[in-house]
């Protein structure tokens, strides 16, 4: 029998929110990069010539069900496997068929994931088939020229064609979109009019200082208060209590009848009801976004206790996991972090 077979007839050890850091939040959602490497290239996110990381320091896709399925026992509710682009993983989609066990078990409540879009048209099927519902679709412009120049070299056309093949196959959809001063700035009422009338919801990112983008992160800076009072100009926005397991607030916009996501990382934390945590492709485990406290459960498993090492190793760093995360920008400043957004994962 393989790893991967171990794996994928392993069966959850314990019940209930049993994962509880040292300020009372109870952890049942975990993020998982399946990798670094992205058929884009973001301004905000990477640099434009990227350095990936060798394929021998990425967990293989038997580590990875291995590590998710022991959060799973350990109540976590919620997988959302990110990037990196997740769909350009060789064997990605075999990942996400044994995930989909803990769905079928009841075990896990949802298992979705993030992506660029660019290959929805070949796998929107698929994910629905192994139980994804909805997913998170990241786009910055409507604009063609735009879109290209962002992505750095990107086309809009192969993203609007994996939304339809999305749409035709079922799933929701949540578009994001990380705000930019100056850049798409003046299209974010129209791309959230686009989105409503598509029945997708929209949640707008404040960008963040993590890594070398090569790109200025004080120019890009556009805090989520000046848009909300710009929108609130000319829309009625309604605060919801709604709670989707993420950092967003949600209001509602009662003139195109959508929800409207705001994540605001820099200028409104939202550690206070924090309940995630983020495994990077490598095995990393961060329990905060904005610090570089990390355990290596790769370490862990190709160790001498192997898998069997991994439930005291993940409760260790949960118990560490700190209060709330301190992003600064400011001209001229290094970023807070040195890793990039697509290593940590989405």
């Amino acid at each position: 029998m393989t790893p991967f077979d171990v794996a994928h007839h392993s069966k959850p050890t314990a019940t209930g929110p049993t994962l509880i850091d040292g300020f009372g939040r109870t952890v049942r959602y975990l993020r998982v990069s399946v990798t670094d490497r992205c058929d884009l290239r973001c301004v905000y996110c990477m640099a434009e010539h990227m350095v990936f990381l060798p394929k021998a320091e990425v967990l293989t896709l038997e580590e990875l069900d291995q590590i998710a399925s022991t959060f799973v026992g350990l109540g976590v509710k919620k997988l959302r496997l990110t990037g990196g682009e997740p769909l350009v993983r060789k064997g990605f989609m075999g990942l996400v068929e044994n995930l989909s066990r803990h769905l079928n078990s009841g075990a896990l409540e949802e298992l979705t994931l993030t992506t660029n879009g660019t290959r929805l048209a070949q796998f929107a099927k698929d994910l629905v088939r192994f139980g994804v519902k909805r997913i998170n679709v990241s786009l910055d412009t409507l604009d063609p020229v735009l879109f290209k120049s962002l992505t750095r070299g990107g086309d809009l056309a192969q993203v609007m064609a994996g939304l339809d093949a999305a749409d035709a196959a079922g799933l929701a959809i949540k578009i994001n979109v990380v705000a930019l001063k100056d850049t798409n700035e003046a299209e974010i009422p129209a791309m959230i009019s686009w989105a409503h009338g598509r029945g997708y919801d929209l949640t707008l990112i404040e960008t963040m200082p993590l890594g070398d983008t090569g790109e200025d992160r004080t120019s890009q800076f556009l805090s989520l208060a000046k848009v909300r009072e710009t929108l609130s100009s000319f829309w009625t926005l309604t605060d919801i209590p709604l709670q989707t397991g993420g950092p967003a607030r949600y209001v509602r916009i009662e003139e195109t009848g959508g929800r409207l996501g705001l994540i605001t990382p820099m200028s409104h934390t939202f550690c206070e009801a924090c309940n995630r945590v983020r495994l990077t492709c490598t095995g990393v485990l961060h329990t905060c976004l904005g610090h570089e406290d990390e355990m290596d459960l790769r370490a862990v498993m190709r160790g001498p206790k192997g898998p069997a090492g991994l439930e005291n190793a993940i409760r260790l760093a949960i118990a560490g996991k700190p209060e709330g995360h301190d992003f600064h920008i400011s001209e001229g400043s290094a970023p807070t972090l040195a890793r990039h957004m697509s290593r940590t994962g989405g």
